[in-house]
């Protein structure tokens, strides 16, 4: 089953998998890592083999580029973003599987220990008849977002090397350290000058999403009072069991494990501590911006009536809001949303218009001041070992890309 097939896409997102780029949370420099700085050196390196123009690296990471319009008339700028980095799993030496025409059925081995089945991974039965990049089963693959990175790359060489294509001007970005939500903070809107833009960071085929949480990280520090366990009776304070008090008074139902489509949550993500300390930091999501507010106000709620019965601050709240619905603004300029869902149809894919349960750099560049949604780039169980993608899908992914350049085009005349 598992042969070598050869295609320019598909060897160059090989290429970009099996370099490194994994983003650090922990560090103060921008990028977060120097195996980000390397990539996107490459990247601009190849880019300039290609033929793009306005080649520059910016000071918070971003690599920009440019293909000049080729038109005698003007019409909207198209921007393309994809990020280079890749999620918090085990990222050095990806070893990439090729499984050629899949048959839709059978189980994929990935290592003795490991193996992608239908049976748990339903969306296997989609790819029948496709070429599948899958793990070996000892690290994540990088599909996201390096199939987007490839797709877009991909785009950029086929205009340029077909001049008789006709297109507007058209701006690339490759940004790092999306995956610790830092990347997009300081994106310079006024240098990309592009009229609306897309992050090629989506899912499946046909996903085209313009709606995304709004989200928080929070801490709730506890105090405790500990004291010999002995002589602890109406003394001891005992700040695990206080965080469990605490964590028991949040709605059940609003977990993420019981949750889907609009419904938001909290989500405890850490508890460490001891019974002197303790500490617990919590995901606030919501697609809804007075939910997402009354979601924050709750945890200090519950923190101010636990301190009361205390009568004293045992419980302190701390939260830092990371990013917002990008809907709230491409609501009132649904240009790019309209062109993209055109351009699948076009190409007879369906689009899917949903909320992410999640966010892009998209969300923050939104609200920077360029309309941004996200478009597929065909990852499947993205951010781990089971990690897999399809490359007819990812040539789609392409096509729709050619495709809005087309359209804008098209659409523009006929005004």
């Amino acid at each position: 089953m598992v042969k070598v097939q050869h295609s320019e896409l598909l060897d160059r997102f090989l290429k970009y998998v099996r370099m490194d780029t994994r983003s650090n949370e922990a560090s103060t420099t921008v990028p977060s890592d120097s195996k980000e700085v390397d990539f996107i050196a490459n990247l601009a390196n190849e880019l300039e083999a290609i033929g793009v123009q306005n080649i520059r690296t910016m000071a918070d990471g971003y690599l920009f580029a440019e293909i000049p319009s080729n038109l005698n008339i003007a019409v909207p700028v198209i921007g393309f973003i994809a990020h280079v980095d890749t999620a918090d799993f085990p990222s050095e030496r990806v070893n990439p599987q090729i499984v050629e025409n899949y048959d839709g059925h059978s189980v994929i081995q990935l290592n003795p220990d490991y193996q992608l089945d239908p049976k748990q991974f339903p969306n296997l039965t989609h790819y029948q008849g496709d070429t599948l990049i899958t793990t070996d089963g000892t690290t994540l693959l990088g599909a996201d977002d390096k199939a987007g990175v490839a797709e877009i790359m991909n785009m950029a060489q086929f205009l340029v090397q077909h001049p008789a294509v006709e297109h507007g001007k058209i701006m690339l970005a490759f940004g790092p350290d999306e995956e610790i939500g830092t990347g997009a903070d300081h994106f310079d809107v006024d240098n990309f000058n592009a009229d609306f833009a897309y992050t090629v960071d989506g899912g499946p085929l046909g996903e085209l999403e313009w709606e995304t949480f709004s989200a928080a990280m929070a801490t709730v520090k506890i105090q405790g009072l500990n004291v010999h366990p002995g002589s602890a009776k109406d003394t001891m304070v005992n700040a695990l069991q206080v965080a469990m008090d605490y964590h028991a008074q949040l709605p059940e139902h609003d977990r993420p494990e019981h949750t889907t489509r609009r419904e938001g949550f909290w989500h405890l993500i850490k508890l460490t501590g001891t019974p002197e300390q303790a500490q617990m930091q919590y995901l606030v999501r919501d697609h809804d911006r007075n939910q997402f507010e009354l979601r924050k106000q709750k945890l200090h709620t519950i923190a101010e009536q636990m301190n009361h019965i205390f009568k004293t601050s045992r419980i302190q709240i701390t939260s830092k809001d990371e990013y917002y619905n990008m809907g709230e603004i491409l609501k009132d300029n649904m240009y790019p949303v309209e062109l993209a869902s055109a351009a699948l149809k076009s190409l007879a894919i369906e689009p899917k218009i949903e909320p992410i349960r999640g966010g892009t750099d998209g969300s923050k560049i939104t609200f920077l001041g360029l309309p941004t949604p996200n478009l597929f780039a065909g990852g499947e169980n993205m951010h781990g070992r089971y990690e897999y993608i399809s490359l007819q899908v990812m040539q789609k992914a392409v096509d729709t890309l050619l495709k809005i350049s087309e359209l804008n085009v098209l659409q523009t005349r006929e005004k």
